[in-house]
């Protein structure tokens, strides 16, 4: 799996490496029950405080993508063959509510927010969903 964080970005390096494990894990670039690199590890290959790193992996704890404990350290909880349920903390009903919302209230067409979702949602099941408004 090859991460890519764009120091740049508005978007915190935290939420970043926890995104881009949650599309790899969609994607299917990460199974369930393989292990992650290290805090340490993957601080170091950043040149970030692995305290960044923790926060991320704590997100994706919760959210029930990872376990960890000290003996196998981080290891991915569940896939698309190994599905999980949603985390209590974790409603995406009212983040895609928000998101839409966000992009209606700037003028973006129904239409071609469907078409978006129907794209991501392509690339990591290669199904088209053939959504439509």
């Amino acid at each position: 799996m090859e991460i890519v964080l764009e120091p740049q970005s508005r978007t915190p390096i935290y939420q970043q490496l926890r995104d881009r494990i949650v599309e790899a894990i969609a994607g299917g670039g990460l199974r369930y029950g393989e292990a992650l690199q290290s805090v340490r590890g993957l601080a170091v290959a950043f040149g970030i405080n692995p305290a960044t790193v923790v926060k991320a992996y704590d997100s994706l704890r919760e959210d029930g993508f990872l376990t960890t404990n000290a003996k196998s350290g981080s290891v991915v909880a569940c896939d698309p063959d190994h599905p999980v349920q949603s985390s209590p903390s974790f409603d995406w009903h009212d983040r895609v509510r928000m998101l839409f919302a966000e992009e209606i209230a700037k003028g973006v067409p129904l239409q071609s927010l469907l078409d978006e979702c129907d794209a991501v949602a392509t690339s990591f099941t290669g199904a088209d969903r053939g959504l439509q408004a």
